[in-house]
């Protein structure tokens, strides 16, 4: 006697629709940037080295613009864990990429302060600007556009994060202007906004 349930025989099972990166190009760090990683790693014990693996994404993503599979089996072997721990991290924040970007990631909040203050005509204009869709990358390789969700500064809504920087209070009709003082001045014709000047102060 069995205590499972009979299978139909046209029973269908779930397949994992994984995408796993692309290897690349073998991977190293630079020697500054091996550095700036030791230096990270020293500020925890010995047996909780994987502690650091978002800061050491981070500088792979800062030298070669993205993170492909040999860079995370490349920090794996560095902290001492999985390629696959690696992936996990790299797959389930939004804020590290596996295939090229371009020089600017414009990152739109979508979230609710954001979306009620017109956050989706701001995505519609990039997306005109720049003849791309959302998750596309430009012809000139400059600007990348994406949806992501809160950047937590509701109250200067809608929100574009530049890279690792901030402009307050967009628009369908300040867009175009945005694009051309990015590709003309980078990013110190950004507003930012306290809590990131705050965060890198």
């Amino acid at each position: 006697m069995s205590f499972h349930p009979p299978m139909a025989y046209d029973a269908t099972f779930q397949r994992s629709k994984r995408t796993l990166a692309e290897p690349g190009e073998p991977f190293t760090y630079t020697a500054e940037n091996r550095a700036k990683l030791d230096e990270i790693v020293a500020r925890y014990p010995a047996e909780q080295r994987r502690s650091a693996v978002l800061p050491a994404l981070y500088l792979v993503q800062y030298q070669q613009g993205y993170i492909t599979g040999h860079a995370m089996e490349y920090v794996a072997g560095l902290l001492g864990i999985t390629p696959a721990d690696v992936e996990d991290v790299v797959s389930y924040y939004t804020m590290f990429y596996t295939k090229p970007v371009g020089k600017f990631v414009l990152s739109v909040c979508r979230t609710l302060s954001c979306a009620i203050n017109g956050a989706e005509r701001v995505v519609h204009e990039l997306c005109h600007q720049l003849h791309v869709k959302p998750g596309e990358t430009d012809a000139t390789g400059t600007f990348t556009v994406l949806e992501v969700e809160c950047l937590g500064a509701c109250d200067k809504a809608p929100v574009i994060m530049v890279n690792d920087a901030w402009h307050e209070k967009q628009s369908p009709d300040t867009v175009k202007q945005l694009l051309d003082d990015l590709r003309a001045k980078g990013e110190s014709s950004l507003t930012d906004c306290h809590m990131a000047a705050k965060v890198k102060g």
